[in-house]
């Protein structure tokens, strides 16, 4: 019996396949990089055809590897979420450029809605905000300036990444799971279904649209490896990795640090409600059964060292940041804000800039490096804020992605959060999460629980910054996030 599962973990940056026992063992891995386009100020695009093409090239080496198609139980598929892809029915092609998560183009559109009072009643039925970062807006945009969408009538389809990888993948499938599509501003949080007043609002024709399921069962199966292998996992990549943490009970709550932050906390059967600003979205959906968590989203994390990197270059290697960063006893009164896309939870100011502040003779590339790091946990510490004053503080934080396999990142989570963090000893998480679902889809394991196994163990990081060091960290953010911030009414 094949024991083996293949995961198709599809980010912003890059795309990679995985193969894993069925212990939680990561037997092989492969990865290509995604080309992001960039045609305008606050415009991200990619190119839907290349996502496939490389992640099936991916796939197909995790496939050898293993020993066959007949080797593989089956395959989970965690995708980039928010990010939207329009094809043609027909030809299966790309009907225009993908519009990526970070992109910004519908913000006079949420502007607008916002000033019209739209967003108490989009908050109240979708758990989200009047935000371009959601792809319902994306989708708006799209059916007004790309007269292709509209030209293509009966035979456009509309798409988050893992809807467009399961339909290449079987040659037709039309289908999104419930937290995907909980991402979109379209679908009633509470009924788990697209709304009709929604689809109205950000007009989006039901017809494009893919058909919610859940995130594990035999959704249908691809022949592309040799032979047939079962679809049975798929969760956007911020539910995988909170699963992969293993935070199955409520209050129980991840962090992951890659080309943005999101904390999630798990918060039950039961819908949450914000009024700091949240976002209440779908964790997973089980056997029709959804189980909700509380989101706190930030837009740029690792995205900042890139751009430190390939645009400012102020370094070589994001490798070097932990060590210029412990070069300095301190900030130096440096502190950056990351609004490079705008500011996401708890601000929501998509128009906001970064800023560099504190500057003087004194200050040396050690001491912009070491703020661009401090920004990780000033920013968490935002959100931690925020979730206590909704009633879901955290007790500690488990935390994964790239940004924390640099040690000095995680101790100063620990520091400035003053909580103990959880990092596991395997860092990929949200792959991991997508093999639990899958497994589960299959019939390998009985529920998320017994998969929980595939887990391993961690290391923790207590806190050991004094509390005054603390506040004078923290007051120096307040002020520089100030500068930037306009004060809501």
């Amino acid at each position: 019996m094949a024991e083996k599962i293949l995961v198709i973990d599809e980010g912003t940056t890059s795309t990679r396949a995985m193969l894993f026992a069925a212990g939680g063992k990561c037997l092989a891995s492969r990865s290509a990089e995604l080309t992001q386009h960039y045609p305008g100020p606050g415009l991200v695009e990619h190119d839907a055809s290349e996502i496939w093409r490389r992640s099936l090239q991916c796939a197909h080496a995790m496939v050898l590897e293993a020993g066959g198609a007949d080797q593989i139980a089956a395959i989970g598929i965690t995708n980039q979420r928010e990010t939207i892809v329009f094809w043609d029915k027909a030809t299966g092609e790309p009907l225009a450029p993908a519009i990526v998560w970070q992109d910004r183009r519908s913000a006079p559109l949420c502007r607008k809605l916002r000033e019209a009072g739209e967003e108490p009643g989009v908050q109240a039925r979708t758990g989200l905000l009047l935000d371009p970062y959601f792809s319902g807006t994306k989708i708006a945009w799209a059916m007004e300036h790309w007269p292709q969408l509209k030209g293509a009538g009966d035979r456009l389809a509309i798409g988050t990444i893992e809807s467009w990888l399961v339909w290449k993948l079987t040659g037709g499938l039309h289908i999104t799971d419930a937290t995907n599509a909980s991402r979109t501003l379209l679908m009633g949080l509470g009924s788990g279904g697209w709304s009709d007043g929604l689809l109205d609002m950000f007009h989006a024709p039901r017809e494009a649209l893919p058909e919610i399921v859940d995130c594990a069962g035999k959704f249908g199966t691809t022949k592309l490896f040799g032979g047939e292998i079962p679809i049975c996992g798929m969760a956007g990549d911020q539910q995988s990795a909170t699963i992969g943490q293993a935070c199955l009970e409520r209050g129980e709550t991840k962090a992951t640090y890659g080309t943005g932050a999101f904390v999630l906390t798990n918060a039950g059967t039961i819908p949450p409600s914000s009024k700091h600003r949240l976002l209440s979205t779908v964790l997973w959906q089980l056997n029709g059964r959804r189980t909700y968590a509380l989101e706190g989203s930030v837009f740029v994390a690792g995205s900042l060292v890139q751009w430190l990197r390939d645009s400012i270059r102020l370094i070589e290697t994001a490798g070097e940041t932990e060590a210029l960063a412990r070069s300095v006893p301190d900030n130096g009164g440096v502190y950056l804000v990351p609004a490079l896309s705008g500011l996401g939870a708890p601000w929501w100011e998509p128009d906001a800039r970064a800023s560099l502040s504190g500057l003087t003779f004194s200050a040396t590339r050690a001491h912009i490096v070491r703020a661009a790091l401090e920004a990780m946990a000033h920013q968490s510490h935002d959100l931690k804020t925020a979730f206590a004053a909704d009633g879901a503080d955290w007790a500690r934080l488990r935390v994964d992605g790239g940004m924390v396999t640099n040690d000095w990142i995680a101790q100063d989570l620990a520091d400035i959060l003053a909580l103990p963090v959880d990092r596991p000893d395997f860092a990929e998480t949200t792959a991991l999460g997508a093999a639990m679902l899958a497994g589960v889809g299959c019939g390998m394991f009985a529920g998320l629980e017994e998969a929980a196994k595939m887990r391993g163990a961690g290391l923790t990081f207590e806190p050991k910054l004094d509390a005054d060091a603390r506040a004078a960290r923290l007051a120096g953010w307040d002020r520089a996030v100030a500068s930037i911030v306009t004060p809501r009414v």
